[in-house]
C-alpha cells in the first residue's frame, strides 16, 4: 500500500487513474453517488473543496427541480466573486438529484452529511473519503485539492496551455502560483520544451 503524503496533493494527469478514482467514489462507498458528485462537480467547476461542500440545494435547483446553468457565488477564501457554468456536467447533477429523491434525502444542503441531514459533509469527512480511495488505488497523491487541481489541469492540457484562462477559472491573481498549483514540476515542463520546435 502507498505512503500517503497529506501535502502532496497533485492533480490526476492520466485519464486511466481518473476514471479508477471516479469508479472508486462511485461504487465503493454507501453515499457514492453523492461522493463522485462532490469530485465532479469540483473538478468541472475548479471550486475550493470548502466552497463546493457548503453549496446549497437552492443555489443549484430551482424549486421545479430545474438544474441552474450559472450560480453566482463568492469564494470563501478570497471574498472574490465566482460563476459556476454547470452544463458540463448537467447529467452527474441531475443523476445525484435522483438519487436524492430516491433515497428520501431532503436537506438545505446540496451536499448533506450522512449522519445528519442538517450539516453538510464537511471537509475533514471528504479528506478521509478521498485518502480512503487512495488507499484502495495504491495512490498516495489524493486529497481534498484533488478534484480542483485535476479540472485544472484538464482546462490547461485541453485549451492548449492557456495559462490565462486557467488563472481565471481558479481566480488566481499570479501565473507562477497556477503553474505550481497545476503540478507542472522541472520533468513536466521540460517534456512541454520537447515539444517544440526551436528550429
Amino acid at each position: 500500500m502507498a505512503k500517503r503524503q497529506t501535502n502532496n496533493v497533485q492533480p490526476i494527469k492520466d485519464s486511466v487513474v481518473l476514471r479508477q478514482v471516479q469508479d472508486t467514489l462511485l461504487h465503493n462507498f454507501k453515499a457514492g453517488r453523492r461522493n463522485y458528485t462532490i469530485f465532479q462537480l469540483g473538478k468541472a467547476t475548479l471550486l475550493r473543496v470548502s466552497d463546493v461542500l457548503s453549496l446549497e440545494y437552492a443555489d443549484i435547483f430551482t424549486p421545479d427541480g430545474v438544474l441552474k446553468e450559472r450560480v453566482y457565488i463568492k469564494d470563501q477564501k478570497t471574498g472574490k466573486p465566482n460563476t459556476l457554468y454547470l452544463k458540463p456536467i448537467e447529467k452527474d447533477l441531475y443523476l445525484y438529484k435522483q438519487w436524492l429523491d430516491d433515497n428520501g434525502i431532503q436537506s438545505k444542503w446540496l451536499f448533506p452529511s450522512s449522519s445528519n441531514q442538517n450539516t453538510h459533509i464537511t471537509r475533514k469527512q471528504y479528506y478521509k473519503i478521498m485518502s480512503k480511495t487512495g488507499d484502495l488505488l495504491g495512490i498516495n497523491y489524493l486529497g481534498t485539492h484533488t478534484m480542483r487541481k485535476t479540472g485544472a489541469y484538464r482546462v490547461y492540457e485541453q485549451t492548449n496551455y492557456n495559462i490565462g484562462f486557467v488563472m481565471d477559472l481558479l481566480n488566481h491573481s499570479d501565473q507562477k502560483s497556477t503553474l505550481r498549483y497545476l503540478g507542472l514540476d522541472e520533468v513536466t515542463r521540460e517534456a512541454l520544451l520537447d515539444k517544440i520546435n526551436f528550429d
